[in-house]
């Protein structure tokens, strides 16, 4: 059985690729790193956002793991013009899997993205992997897996959360595991 811990970085202090995390967010990466060390991990992924790898380095420098980046795990353009009304053009987009507006990304071909990298994980000999993403990448990854994961699931994502993936015989499975630092 292969597991994959799904996370959503920390809190930040906003959306660009370079974007650190906020004090709250830094102490949420050490309530992270605690979270994990009962846990067995060979492999941490992240998106190449600042925030996603400030998310887990604590983490890595704890178990002396290297941190592997990939940029299939990077935020998701919505669109290159600014929407007053982003969240209703994103919540279109968890109804029509197509819908693409100028410069962004459809949830298809976002999807896609974070889906190559789980399936290359589940192919690989890694058996405990972490992978550090977005929210938006994070729910369409679970949409994949249920249908029933949709808009609603994503906003009440926290920063950062956790899922934990399970290929048992090529079924996948997934469940929440976070709680925030009272679970540690």
């Amino acid at each position: 059985m292969k597991k994959i811990y799904i996370v959503r970085h920390c809190e930040a202090k906003g959306q660009s690729a370079d974007a650190t995390l906020t004090d709250k967010g830094y102490k949420q990466a050490t309530d992270l790193c605690e979270f994990f060390c009962d846990i067995e991990i060979d492999h941490i992924i992240t998106s190449p956002f600042v925030r996603a790898i400030e998310s887990v380095q604590p983490l890595a420098n704890h178990l002396n793991l290297q941190i592997v980046t990939d940029n299939n795990l990077k935020e998701r353009v919505l669109s290159s013009d600014n929407f007053n009304d982003w969240l209703e053009k994103l919540e279109a987009t968890f109804n029509n899997h197509e819908l693409k507006f100028e410069g962004g990304e459809s949830s298809a071909e976002a999807g896609n993205r974070i889906i190559t990298v789980v399936e290359g994980i589940f192919n690989s000999n890694h058996q405990n992997t972490v992978i550090v993403t977005h929210g938006n990448l994070m729910s369409l990854l679970l949409r994949h897996f249920n249908e029933s994961f949709g808009f609603k699931e994503w906003r009440s994502l926290s920063n950062p959360d956790v899922y934990l993936l399970e290929n048992r015989d090529n079924k996948v499975t997934f469940k929440r595991l976070w709680r925030g630092p009272s679970c540690l």
